[in-house]
């Protein structure tokens, strides 16, 4: 299974993004799914997950305002992210959780908040 995040782009502070992950294959064997980003020159951090029960968590950074959820009918992960700030500029990937066993990584997809 290939994962492939897509919607990122450039928005204004205090806006909304919907992020999708797209899967080559089914997801429903994937017992938790994330969503984790890369802004420059820091490390790579989650910021959602989701079990397969439909159970999620989020960082302190982005509780709140973002929303994760997945639908294993159309084999993608979503997520919803209001109230855009500017910290949240970053690359943004989806993937398993915990990272050690993560698939390959995608490219990922660009979110840019402006001030």
């Amino acid at each position: 299974v290939q994962l492939q995040a897509s919607g990122g782009g450039l928005v204004q502070a205090g806006g909304s993004l919907r992020l999708s992950c797209a899967a080559s294959g089914s997801i429903s064997s994937i017992n938790i799914m994330g969503w984790y980003r890369q802004a420059p020159e820091k490390q790579r951090e989650l910021v959602a997950f989701i079990t397969s029960g439909g159970v999620t968590n989020y960082a302190d950074s982005v509780k709140g305002r973002f929303t994760i959820s997945r639908d294993n009918a159309k084999n993608t992960m979503y997520l919803q992210m209001n109230g855009l700030k500017p910290e949240d500029t970053a690359v943004y990937y989806c993937n398993k959780v915990p990272i050690g066993l993560a698939l390959r990584w995608g490219q990922g997809t660009l979110v840019t908040v402006s001030s």
